[in-house]
């Protein structure tokens, strides 16, 4: 009997390892919903866990008084609104890594995170540096009418624009990742930094007194860890989407005008979506900062319902991209159909439970008596949109799987520019505060059903040209 060396035995049965690696994250062959769910549950993690941040901050800031969270929640509106920066990075490495991974061309996936980590870097430092230089102006912008909810606020942006570009730097490597079929280690990442932030929160703003700027303290520190952690593991990681990854490369101007050309119209729409969102909470600042608290508090806990959305439809651009890389056009129309069916039944029990349940829910986050009507009715208003901006993820993913972002972008654009005029139309009525927040909820509505029907007509006539 001849036996084969140890080491022989060794490197054939890493060979089988790194073979039933690929197969795990190949999104391009086994069931849909197994994949899809094996993508998309992580990302949901991590989107969740991203908006914890903030969510946490105003949970422990709500004990302190509604002050507080009025500073934190509309200081919190430029950390939405660097989103929409981030996601031009993000975006550009989950279409085009996942594209490529798709076609079996690593080489250029390759080119595209180091490409799209460029384009990061520089929004990063754009925007951080944008927000510690000009806290007093950027909080100046809501026109608060208690100096010292303005003063905190001021303090609150300058303190988390400082890690703002290894932030943005970091979403470009949970971008290559979730591309690869691998969400899971990211959002193993960025829980551990929410874990960090969870246990410094009450430490520096109670046990050390420092209230909004201890919030802000705890929230860079859990960051720059989860960031640190993302980068060892986009290094070291079994599973990390490219065996070597240099910072040192040349850029390429044809691969980065693609990138700019994917996901810029993404970026725009989610900037200007916040841009307009800190128009109305303007309009909702003339209320008070009751009314503010409680609109900040509603919309985090209303952001559990769409980041569930928005972690589908980062699942569909990676599953799409790699079958779109792949040619399998059957399988992105099945793969579209579940994530709609379960977003439906997502949106519709969210929406049930804030049409009952509202006033409990927002009292958990918000313990002030005299506001627990308020928030409830918050909820109560955008709990008839939940369905609707569900749907929106799926359509939204469907499209830019494939590279098209112009048309969910477009769509968003029209739609949300209506939505301040609106509001102060409203708001100055007899609904007052609640005219703000029924202008959010029906743009939401006719916003998600018009992403959703264009790219159902799309789609039907592409099937037509193809018979």
């Amino acid at each position: 009997m001849i036996m084969e060396p140890a080491h022989k035995d060794a490197a054939h049965k890493d060979a089988a390892h790194k073979d039933a690696a690929r197969q795990k994250f190949d999104l391009t062959e086994g069931g849909i919903l197994k994949k899809l769910l094996q993508i998309a549950v992580p990302i949901i993690g991590t989107q969740l866990i991203t908006m914890a941040y903030n969510l946490t901050d105003l949970f422990w800031l709500g004990r302190v008084g509604s002050d507080a969270v009025a500073s934190a929640g509309s200081a919190g509106m430029y950390l939405w609104l660097s989103f929409g920066f981030l996601l031009i990075g993000r975006m550009a490495a989950e279409i085009g890594v996942s594209q490529s991974f798709g076609k079996g061309d690593k080489k250029t996936a390759q080119a595209i995170a180091q490409n799209s980590m460029l384009i990061a870097l520089v929004l990063g430092l754009i925007f951080g540096l944008t927000m510690v230089i000009f806290n007093r102006n950027l909080i100046g912008f809501f026109n608060f009418k208690e100096s010292e909810v303005a003063a905190r606020g001021a303090v609150y942006i300058r303190i988390t624009g400082i890690p703002i570009p290894l932030v943005f730097m970091a979403a470009v490597v949970t971008g290559s990742f979730n591309a690869s079929g691998n969400s899971r280690t990211p959002f193993i990442m960025n829980a551990i930094g929410l874990v960090i932030n969870v246990i410094l929160d009450p430490i520096f703003i109670f046990v050390l007194g420092m209230e909004v700027r201890g919030a802000a303290i705890a929230t860079v520190i859990a960051q720059v860890i989860s960031c640190g952690s993302l980068f060892m593991a986009f290094y070291v990681s079994m599973h990390r989407p490219f065996a070597r990854f240099s910072f040192i490369f040349k850029p390429d101007i044809k691969i980065i005008a693609r990138l700019l050309k994917w996901s810029v119209p993404i970026g725009l729409e989610s900037i200007l979506f916040c841009f307009l969102s800190m128009l109305c909470s303007r309009i909702e600042a003339s209320f008070g900062a009751d009314a503010i608290a409680a609109a900040k508090i509603g919309s985090q806990i209303e952001s559990l319902s769409w980041l569930l959305g928005g972690g589908f439809s980062s699942a569909l651009v990676a599953f799409i991209g790699q079958n779109h890389g792949a040619g399998k056009q059957d399988r992105i129309r099945k793969g579209t159909k579940i994530a709609a069916g379960i977003m439906a039944v997502w949106g519709s029990a969210i929406a049930t439970a804030f049409l009952t349940l509202g006033p409990a829910i927002f009292f958990i986050f918000l313990p002030v008596q005299r506001l627990k009507p308020l928030g409830g009715n918050y909820l109560f208003i955008m709990a008839f949109c939940q369905l609707f901006m569900n749907l929106e993820g799926v359509g939204s993913g469907a499209f830019k799987g494939t590279g098209r972002t112009i048309p969910p972008s477009l769509a968003s654009i029209i739609i949300n520019s209506s939505r301040p005029i609106l509001a102060f139309l409203l708001s100055r009525t007899s609904l007052g505060i609640y005219g703000v927040w029924i202008s959010e909820s029906f743009t939401a509505i006719v916003r998600g059903s018009w992403i959703c029907i264009w790219y159902l007509l799309a789609e039907r006539k592409k099937v037509k040209n193809y018979m």
